[in-house]
């Protein structure tokens, strides 16, 4: 059985014990149960749901394992000739969520 599911903008197709990083989630706390009820498609072997655009009844559940770093994005710009260089790095925060639950 898998589900595909929306958050922060994204969309990740999820089993059960699937380990994912999304966008940081509001007023959640490390060990706490998360749900997504953003669900846009269920596949549970013989039956298939298909959201317009979500699934009403359905639901996924998990629990936020920690919060975690992305890799280190570096933008570098120049000008040539002209001696201008600018390096700015950034890493981007996420978090490490663990799929429990699949309702629907």
């Amino acid at each position: 059985m898998y589900a595909i599911i929306e958050t922060g903008g994204k969309q990740y197709r999820v089993e059960k014990g699937d380990i994912i990083d999304v966008e940081l989630l509001n007023g959640a706390e490390q060990g706490k149960p998360v749900e997504f009820n953003h669900v846009l498609f269920v596949n549970s072997g013989s039956d298939v749901k298909v959201g317009k655009p979500y699934i009403s009844a359905s639901l996924v559940r998990g629990e936020l394992q920690q919060e975690v770093k992305g890799p280190k994005v570096v933008s570098f710009k120049y000008k040539k000739r002209k001696g201008f260089r600018r390096k700015v790095g950034h890493r981007q925060r996420y978090c490490r969520v663990k799929i429990t639950d699949i309702v629907g």
